[in-house]
């Protein structure tokens, strides 16, 4: 069992920049591929980025691509989404999720992922 925490979140202004934490419970954290997914008002939820278990595999959605950075410190339980230059449709609630795995695969569907976080707002203004 795996409880997500994201924080980080807030308001800031186009080409401004964010650093999302999601903290994890748990022994085993070393043990998932974590990724993160955001939600916008009235659209599905998508896949913004994914890690593996030993940060030696990353995968990004093309809108990020470039301007987000996805990290993580199994020492200290967390996965990280640094995110640069961002834009108004960057706007969205975002959620870090973990997936018990351990390989090279990082997986980008929803339905992957066994455990997910409630979610930290972000807004960029224009």
């Amino acid at each position: 069992q795996v409880q997500l925490e994201e924080s980080g979140g807030g308001l800031v202004q186009a080409g401004g920049s964010l650093r999302l934490s999601c903290a994890a419970s748990g022994r085993t954290f070393s043990s998932y591929a974590m990724g993160w997914f955001r939600q916008a008002p009235g659209k599905e939820r998508e896949f913004v980025a994914t890690i593996n278990w030993s940060d030696n595999s990353k995968y990004y959605a093309d809108s990020v691509k470039g301007r987000f950075t996805i990290s993580r410190d199994n020492a200290k339980n967390a996965v990280y989404l640094q995110m640069n230059s961002l834009k108004p449709e960057d706007t969205a609630v975002y959620h870090c999720a973990a997936k018990g795995y351990r390989g090279t695969y990082v997986p980008t569907k929803e339905s992957a992922y066994d455990y997910w976080g409630q979610g930290t707002q972000v807004t960029v203004s224009s």
